[in-house]
């Protein structure tokens, strides 16, 4: 249908809708505040899509197409007109400091140059170009003179405009946009859940995740997954003068694209470094962390006159460098599969590695949590491996590198018997955790004397690793209530004993006869039984005795108390072993006292709100902790939320608290909080 014959109404409402959708998209994903409700949004959206369909006007600028295209066959190449250079790299101040030293070289000049300093975002860079205002192709960088043309799926990323907004300052001629795709910590680690659930394999980082995204022949896939960009700078420009770096950021914001708002302009190397240091303490605050993941800062000399005089060498620029962060994910290889036993009985596989730095750690061993686990990632001695760590976390291994495999390597057997008392391993049907079932074990017994030992138990201080290994090895204890037989001259003729250290662990056992109720419990080595539950128990049932004579339906109506936890309970003191050793406990004196009746209602009528990941305890942990002090959790941010609990990659829960005011704390302040310091 010709245009000419198209209702003039028709014609105007569609132009208007265009432009109303467009901006309305700007301020919902590049400005994170939107005027109109999602319901209106979509009406408008219905009705654009009802009108470009009725009258054949869709065209490729227009919001309606989003969705996706057709599949394509292959990928087109596109030539940049400017290249896309990689940067140089450094990873000491020394190496930063000498990059400023050599600028000022070249420049015959003494005087500090003003930088602008940006996040490196660990993304997949790509080109966007706009001519007069509408975006016509979209590349990725490729080998930075060549890259692929996937204008069609970076369509589908909403925070990147369809047209330039021209309101504050028209559009050029030719705009070439460089940013970078990248996917935020919390969606992504939602979409490798869902891959797994499907039976598909999960990405090994965000990086990789928005790479493969991109690169999606069928471009509905792509607009299915949380993509964002962040844009950095230009390549070439007709229709516009720029003067400084600093400059063409910001008129990028006016034109609708996004632009990282931690982006800083300093004068001299030492602001860069003051820079790098805040971003690498923002990177791993807990509190105000990042939402997505950088590998450093990029370095950027702000006046263009300067950039140009300083050019660029053969694959970089000479006036910008990458300042990088250690690494928190490496390649290793794999040496041996050892396994642990812990305190429960539970056989853990360990992968021992080369050592290899992480995040500023050298690391040699890894978790592989258990044998399912090996078998889905097929780890095997001899492989090399990519490991990552996060924070003060036990390293990973995250995959296989399987094409430097070596032809000798087998896969994983866990062993038919414990590797510390041969007694015949088992594994519960329904469960992935295989176990030693022997309770003389001396690696369980070891642990489990730990735990009784440890800070959120018995606090038994000074009873650390190796001294209760030393304890089970000469045979002064074999279950916990040796403990309260042993004295100094027991201890003096030990490795690593004087009279004083013995004086002090003896001391610190008498002072752990009487305990608050809770304590015990949780030392006691229920499974499924951690502080939090103990500390639900300890409310509901105000002696041991009472504890051990509840029967299932008095347990089950703990708050908190499923049908595991009970079953595990009940099994527990069910035990005659148990039963014996608890009995010996009473008998020397071991005590655990009630609650006090205030310590209920603590937190009553408080309400928490939790985001992120908690480092010490688990989420539900955390919850039942709240409701044992009365207090009450939510999962939504609200005027009437009392607190917001923020831990490792928070999400947008932690920006609706700032902009609500509700009070925020990391794990720290919530203990302190439990515990009523605060």
């Amino acid at each position: 249908m010709a245009e000419k014959n198209i209702p003039p109404e028709v014609v105007s409402r569609v132009a208007e809708l265009r432009e109303q959708l467009n901006y309305h998209n700007y301020r919902y994903y590049v400005l994170d505040d939107p005027m109109i409700s999602d319901a209106e949004f979509d009406r408008r959206m219905a009705e654009l899509t009802r009108l470009e369909e009725a009258y054949d006007l869709a065209r490729p600028d227009s919001p309606t197409q989003r969705v996706g295209a057709q599949p394509l066959d292959k990928f087109e190449t596109v030539l940049h007109r400017q290249p896309m250079l990689s940067l140089e790299n450094a990873f000491s101040e020394a190496e930063v400091f000498a990059f400023d030293e050599r600028l000022k070289r070249f420049l015959k000049t003494t005087d500090a140059f003003d930088y602008v300093l940006e996040p490196k975002m660990d993304g997949c860079a790509v080109e966007l170009v706009y001519e007069n205002g509408r975006l016509t192709t979209g590349s990725t960088r490729g080998d930075g003179f060549r890259g692929e043309n996937v204008t069609q799926n970076l369509k589908t990323i909403h925070t990147i405009p369809l047209g330039l907004l021209t309101a504050g300052e028209p559009a050029p001629e030719l705009l070439e946009v460089r940013g970078e795709v990248y996917m935020d910590l919390p969606e992504f680690k939602q979409y490798n859940a869902e891959r797994l659930a499907r039976g598909e394999p999960a990405f090994a980082n965000p990086r990789n995740a928005a790479a493969g995204s991109l690169r999606q022949l069928d471009p509905k896939i792509t607009a299915a997954r949380p993509l964002k960009i962040y844009c950095y700078g230009v390549g070439e420009v007709r229709g516009r003068n720029f003067d400084t770096h600093w400059e063409v950021l910001q008129t990028l914001k006016q034109w609708g694209l996004r632009v990282n708002p931690l982006i800083e302009r300093g004068r001299g190397v030492e602001a860069a470094i003051a820079y790098h240091q805040k971003l690498e303490h923002k990177r791993h605050d807990q509190h105000h962390g990042l939402p997505y993941e950088i590998d450093g800062m990029v370095i950027k000399v702000d006046p263009l006159a300067l950039q140009e005089r300083l050019g660029a060498k053969s694959r970089s620029p000479r006036w910008a460098l990458a300042y990088k962060f250690a690494a928190t994910q490496a390649t290793t290889r794999i040496l041996a599969i050892e396994v642990n036993v812990g305190r429960t009985g539970a056989v853990t596989p360990m992968a021992v590695m080369e050592p290899v730095e992480v995040g500023g750690v050298t690391v040699s061993r890894a978790t592989l949590h258990n044998e399912d686990e090996v078998a889905k990632k097929d780890v095997r001695v001899g492989d090399t491996v990519l490991v990552q760590r996060a924070g003060d976390v036990i390293p990973e291994v995250v995959k296989v590198i399987v094409e430097e495999r070596p032809p000798e390597a087998q896969p994983f057997q866990m062993p038919g018997n414990c590797p510390v008392c041969d007694t015949r391993l088992v594994r519960p049907i329904g469960e992935k955790v295989t176990r030693c079932p022997n309770p003389d074990c001396v690696a369980s017994l070891t642990r489990g004397i730990q735990h009784f030992a440890g800070k959120s138990a018995m606090d038994i201080d000074g009873l650390g690793e190796k001294i209760v290994q030393q304890l089970v090895e000469v045979g002064l204890v074999k279950d916990v209530g040796d403990l309260y037989h042993l004295t100094e001259g027991d201890l003096i003729p030990l490795e690593r004993f004087a009279a004083k250290s013995a004086r002090n662990i003896v001391s610190a056992i008498e002072a752990s006869r009487e305990v608050p109720l809770w304590r015990l419990i949780n030392a006691l080595g229920i499974r499924y039984v951690g502080e939090a539950t103990a500390q639900l128990l300890a409310r509901h049932f105000p002696s041991l005795e009472q504890l051990m004579a509840a029967d299932q339906e008095a347990l089950l109506h703990v708050e908190g108390v499923g049908e595991q936890v009970e079953y595990s309970i009940r099994e527990f003191f069910d035990n005659e072993r148990n039963q014996a050793l608890i009995k010996r406990l009473q008998d020397l004196g071991v005590r655990g006292l009630p609650p006090k009746p205030q310590a209920a209602s603590s937190l009553g009528g408080k309400t928490f709100v939790f985001t992120g990941g908690l480092a010490n305890i688990s989420r539900d942990e955390a919850k039942a902790m709240v409701a044992a002090r009365g207090g009450k959790v939510t999962s939504s941010v609200s005027a009437k939320t009392d607190y917001v609990v923020a831990g490792a990659d928070p999400g947008s829960k932690l920006a609706k608290a700032e902009a609500l005011g509700v009070e925020i704390m990391d794990e720290a302040k919530f203990r302190e909080l439990l515990e009523g310091k605060t």
